[in-house]
């Protein structure tokens, strides 16, 4: 056990040593992260502190992997996957990538996973268990690339995907011992605490930023861990979205309102709901805490979909009810605010575009209301 708990310490510590190496590698080659009038930060900050998140765990999991831990199998698609997204992540912190060739890669690592893994071909909602056949891969390999790209979309204040990535991770890890997957469960505790180095320097106010290099590597590791463990039979790949439900349910959400407003999707915008919740006055540290309290409640949820097996189904539907009925209250709550605090000459948006920050809050507004003409 003392060599157990050694071991993890050293995980936290690495991951806390190479973040600040990677801090002055970044500064050092100006790998910085300009404030626009689409951020929400206005201070320059170096980016791809991520990179210590992934060098961290992909060493830690090589290493549980040669000790049986868990199979070369799944060592294989975490890590060969991971590294896929990681490495275009990295470029694309450095230089710009091509959406196209960033998607490529995306599904590239998806189909490395699921040969990795044997496929996808069914699914445990609790009550009965749905045979997808060879579509249920197809429809993997879509999820995998969307969980790698909400994450990114997601990272956009200081703290919020490192706090997410660890609650979820523990949440996960705690459920996988609770059913007797401790190679799973051992994969997400190493992922925690790798993860938790970084977030030192990425509390608010951040140091160092995550970068794509770290965020599209967790969406990917998360995706492929849902997976792995529904092939398992140690927790259903639906309990895995109810504890990433905040993020799936913002980033999802905000994408379909974007899309049904013709609006080109690589742009850069700030209309996500934890995004508004900034500009409207609150501090990332404020945010990022009550996501952290939202993600405590989702546990409790996982813990009993988990428990109550039969009612998996509508325990998940329950959930994804209640946070897009939170989804929609909050988003028309601040941007009213803004649109409010603009009309009445106080300052918003963190003195960046006022112009700009208006016509998108009001945007939102017109939307989420419902009882508006304009289209979202």
């Amino acid at each position: 056990m003392t060599r157990v708990i050694l071991g993890l310490i050293l995980v936290v510590l690495a991951s806390y040593f190479l973040t600040a190496l990677v801090r002055f590698y970044t500064i050092k080659k100006n790998i910085l992260d300009i404030p626009n009038e689409r951020s929400s930060h206005s201070i320059v900050t170096p980016r791809g502190g991520g990179l210590a998140v992934v060098a961290t765990f992909i060493f830690a999991l090589v290493f549980i992997a040669a000790f049986g831990i868990v199979s070369v199998n799944v060592a294989a698609a975490l890590g060969g996957g991971g590294l896929m997204i990681a490495a275009i992540g990295w470029i694309d912190d450095k230089n710009s990538v091509s959406p196209r060739l960033r998607l490529a890669v995306h599904f590239l690592a998806a189909t490395w996973a699921l040969y990795c893994l044997g496929g996808f071909t069914r699914m445990d909602i609790g009550f009965t268990t749905i045979q997808l056949g060879w579509i249920g891969s197809v429809i993997a390999a879509v999820g995998i690339v969307w969980l790698i790209n909400l994450y990114n979309f997601m990272d956009g204040i200081d703290g919020i995907a490192g706090t997410e990535a660890i609650s979820v991770a523990l949440g996960a890890g705690v459920l996988l011992f609770w059913t007797g997957s401790a190679g799973l469960a051992w994969v997400c505790i190493i992922l925690a605490l790798a993860v938790g180095g970084f977030l030192v320097w990425n509390w608010p106010p951040a140091r160092i930023f995550m970068g794509d290099v770290g965020s599209g590597f967790l969406g990917y590791i998360f995706a492929v861990l849902a997976i792995i463990s529904e092939k398992s039979s140690s927790i259903p790949l639906i309990v895995w979205l109810m504890l990433l439900g905040v993020f799936i349910t913002d980033a999802t959400i905000t994408l379909f309102r974007r899309m049904a407003r013709g609006e080109k999707l690589s742009q850069p915008h700030r209309t996500h709901v934890y995004q508004l919740a900034v500009q409207a006055g609150y501090s990332h540290k404020q945010v990022t805490l009550v996501l952290l309290f939202i993600n405590i409640l989702l546990g409790m949820a996982a813990i009993a979909a988990v428990q109550y097996r039969g009612y998996l189904l509508w325990i998940a539907l329950g959930t994804f009810i209640l946070l897009t009925m939170m989804h929609f209250l909050l988003a028309h709550r601040f941007s009213s605010k803004l649109i409010a605090d603009y009309e009445a000459g106080m300052p918003v948006l963190d003195s960046l575009d006022f112009a700009s920050g208006q016509k998108e809050a009001a945007a939102v507004s017109d939307n989420y209301s419902g009882d508006r003409h304009r289209t979202y």
